[in-house]
C-alpha cells in the first residue's frame, strides 16, 4: 500500500487510503516486511519517515533523523530564545555572523525573494506577529496604523549577505526574519541527507506536509503523495503524484486562517500589500528536487496569485500545480512540467 499525505503546512500528516498505481513502472523491489514507518516531533509539529530498513537498526535511523531536525529547529526557531535566528533579530543594525546552515537558507531565500519580485520575504516577521499568526498567537485584524508600522519594517532587501565573510548585514534595528516558508523544507533535507549517509535506498519522509523521497516503495513502486482537496470535510486527495529522489511541498490557505467580520484571513502574508493573500488562488504545490526550496517556492507561487503564479512557473520549467477557488468550484491548473510527472486526478 502506497503512502498518500495530506500535505498542509504546519499540519500532521493524514493516512488517506491507497489509491491504483499512476503509471509507474515496477521494479524488483524489497520485501514490504523490510519496510518500517516511525516519527516524532518537530517545528511545531511532526514528522514521519517509512523506509527500508533491512540492514538497518531503525532505532539508530530515527535518531539520526530527529537529531538532523532538531539542529535545524535550534539555529531557525523563532519560539526559542536561545535559537541562532532569534540572536539575528535581536542584533542592532550591521554585520552578523552565520553558521553554514543559516547561511544557506538565507541565501536560498534571497534567491527566491529575486526571483519572485519579493512574493517571497523573511523578513515578513512583524507583518506575521501583526496578524497573530507568529509567537503571540492572538489572531485579529490589526488596525491600519499597526499594519503600516509593520509594513516600514518589512523589505527583504534590509538584509543582505556577505558570502566571504558568511555574515548577515542586517540594515536597521527592528529587522525581523521568520523563516517558517523555508527552515522546515530544509530540516527535511538535513534529515534526508542523514538517511543518505547511512546508506538508506527507499524512504519516503515528510514533516507538516514538506516531503522528500528516495527509491521506491514496499510495492517498489514510485512513492504517491498527495494533493489535499482544499476545504473538504473530511479531508481527501485530490491529485495523486508519484515522486521517487524529489521533493515536493504545497502552500494553501485553508487550514490556518482566522475568520472576522464574515472574512476569513489566512496565515498566507502578501508583505507587499501588508495583509493575508486575497484572492481566488488557495493552494500550489511545487515538486522540485530539494525540499528548501520547493517549500520557498510554494508560498512564493501564492502570495503572486493565480495570475502571476502560474506564468511566472511556467516560464522558469518549474513543476508546479495551482488550485483555484471560482465562486464554490475548484479549478485546477498544472505547468507543462507538472504535466509531464504523471499525477492523477484521485
Amino acid at each position: 500500500m502506497d503512502t498518500i499525505l495530506s500535505l498542509r503546512r504546519r499540519q500532521l500528516m493524514v493516512g488517506l487510503g491507497a489509491l491504483a498505481a499512476v503509471g509507474c513502472s515496477r521494479t524488483d523491489g524489497v520485501p514490504r516486511s523490510a519496510y518500517a514507518q516511525f516519527g516524532g516531533a518537530t517545528m511545531g509539529s511532526n514528522w514521519t519517515v517509512r523506509l527500508d530498513a533491512a540492514g538497518h537498526d531503525a532505532r539508530g535511523l530515527r535518531d539520526a533523523v530527529q537529531a538532523a531536525l532538531d539542529a535545524v529547529d535550534a539555529r531557525m526557531s523563532m519560539y526559542r530564545a536561545d535559537s541562532e535566528l532569534s540572536r539575528l533579530n535581536r542584533a542592532a543594525a550591521g554585520p552578523v555572523a552565520l553558521s553554514d546552515d543559516l547561511y544557506a537558507v538565507l541565501a536560498a531565500a534571497a534567491e527566491i525573494s529575486d526571483w519572485s519580485g519579493g512574493a517571497f520575504d523573511v523578513t515578513v516577521a512583524p507583518l506575521v506577529e501583526a496578524w497573530g499568526f507568529g509567537t503571540r498567537r492572538v489572531r485579529r485584524r490589526p488596525d491600519a496604523i499597526e499594519v503600516e508600522q509593520g509594513r516600514r519594517r518589512v523589505g527583504w532587501r534590509g538584509v543582505s549577505l556577505d558570502a566571504t565573510r558568511r555574515q548577515a548585514v542586517k540594515r536597521h534595528d527592528a529587522l525581523q526574519v521568520d523563516l517558517g516558508g523555508i527552515a522546515k523544507g530544509y530540516g527535511i533535507d538535513c534529515a534526508a541527507a542523514a538517511l543518505d549517509a547511512r546508506g538508506v535506498q527507499n524512504y519516503m519522509l515528510e514533516a507538516g506536509g514538506e516531503v522528500r523521497t528516495r527509491g521506491v516503495n514496499a510495492e517498489g513502486r514510485s512513492w504517491r503523495i498527495g494533493i489535499e482537496e482544499p476545504d473538504a470535510q473530511p479531508q481527501r486527495v485530490r491529485w495523486a503524484v508519484p515522486l521517487t529522489g524529489r521533493a515536493m511541498a504545497t502552500s494553501g490557505d485553508y487550514r490556518n486562517f482566522f475568520v472576522e467580520d464574515g472574512v476569513r484571513y489566512s496565515h498566507e502574508i502578501d508583505a507587499g500589500s501588508g495583509a493575508p493573500i486575497h484572492h481566488g488562488l488557495c493552494s500550489v504545490t511545487v515538486v522540485t528536487d530539494d525540499c528548501m526550496r520547493a517549500d520557498a517556492l510554494a508560498t512564493a507561487l501564492i502570495v503572486l496569485g493565480p495570475d502571476r503564479g502560474p506564468l511566472l512557473a511556467e516560464a522558469s520549467g518549474m513543476a508546479a500545480h495551482f488550485i483555484e477557488r471560482r465562486g464554490t468550484t475548484l479549478v485546477d491548473r498544472q505547468t507543462s512540467a507538472f504535466a509531464a510527472l504523471g499525477a492523477v486526478r484521485a
